[in-house]
């Protein structure tokens, strides 16, 4: 039997380096929800939805929201079939390391 140790690592094994991710950024990038949609390989109400969660980093701008990049792709990570519609759809497709 697997401890909650262990499973909680199981669970990190796959998931980008999260240290890099959630260092304080100097100039974070910021996309639309349509944006971050379309990189993220997602509909654009995924993104509504954790936005209305307060699962993403956002700002809004003259009534628009943008979405930081680190924060969304934590988010895309989070969860297995998120994972592999960014991997499939999304940015994912162009990133080597992100498919094996």
């Amino acid at each position: 039997m697997e401890t909650n140790e262990e499973a909680k690592k199981r669970k990190y094994d796959n998931i980008l380096e999260v240290n890099v991710l959630t260092k304080n950024i100097a100039k974070p990038i910021w996309f639309s929800i349509s944006e971050a949609a379309k990189i993220g390989g997602v509909q654009a109400k995924t993104i509504r939805r954790a936005i209305q969660s307060k699962i993403i980093k956002y700002k809004i701008v003259k009534n628009r929201y943008f979405v930081e990049l680190a924060s969304m792709i934590i988010y895309l990570h989070s969860k297995n079939k998120l994972k592999n519609k960014l991997k499939q759809f999304g940015i994912g497709q162009y990133i080597e390391k992100w498919r094996g």
